[in-house]
């Protein structure tokens, strides 16, 4: 792992950088670190106008994995939807249950569609042995009836997602919850009729095929 002084002169270096492709690079430096002391820097680059660079913070946010998650959760910029929108796929490709509300919250009611977009497909892949026995019910329960409230949503890719998201689920279900399958199994069969964009009818045939094997 880089010294804390390595890793301090690679946060110099993307404070200073002033290309776009230059930025990237030096985002990418920083994050294969995998150094705590990264992280509030690579979660200050989720703001900035520089799509390649966000990619890139997220993907080591997501490697350096729970660590990341307080830092995420505190310094989450409110006011920047598209920095909202990066820290959200960040949190749902980690997948701690430390995010769940925030998740919840954000597929449910956040008004940028990213920002729901991201949350929906993260609700399915929660870490579920992170989450102490008794309490994984009520939050199976809750990511349930969220995810069947966004399959609603007027962006069809929120929907798209919101599919996924309960195909994740339901492989879990499988198991715990089975009897919860037929309310995702209904759902499915509806928007499958109803839904005008072909793109989310073709994923619902795909989660089709997973379900059909439990």
């Amino acid at each position: 792992m880089a010294s804390y002084e390595d890793v301090k002169a690679l946060i110099k270096a993307v404070e200073t950088e002033d290309s776009a492709n230059g930025l990237i690079d030096a985002v990418k430096a920083l994050a294969t670190t995998h150094h705590e002391a990264a992280i509030p820097m690579l979660i200050e680059v989720l703001g900035y106008n520089n799509p390649g660079a966000a990619v890139a913070a997220v993907d080591g946010l997501i490697e350096m994995g729970e660590v990341a998650v307080p830092y995420l959760l505190e310094l989450m910029d409110g006011y920047n939807y598209g920095a909202r929108s990066w820290a959200t796929r960040a949190c749902a490709g980690i997948g701690d249950p430390r995010t769940l509300d925030l998740l919840l919250e954000a597929a449910s009611s956040d008004f940028a569609l990213s920002v729901r977009r991201a949350a929906a497909k993260g609700l399915g892949s929660i870490r579920w042995h992170k989450i102490p026995a008794s309490e994984v019910t009520q939050a199976q329960q809750q990511i349930l009836q969220t995810l069947l409230q966004v399959t609603g949503d007027p962006e069809w890719v929120v929907r798209y997602a919101a599919v996924v998201g309960l195909e994740l689920l339901a492989l879990t279900l499988k198991d715990t919850q089975p009897q919860w399958i037929e309310s995702i199994t209904v759902r499915l069969q509806q928007l499958q009729q109803s839904d005008p964009v072909m793109a989310v009818r073709a994923r619902i045939c795909l989660v089709w095929q997973q379900i059909s094997q439990f």
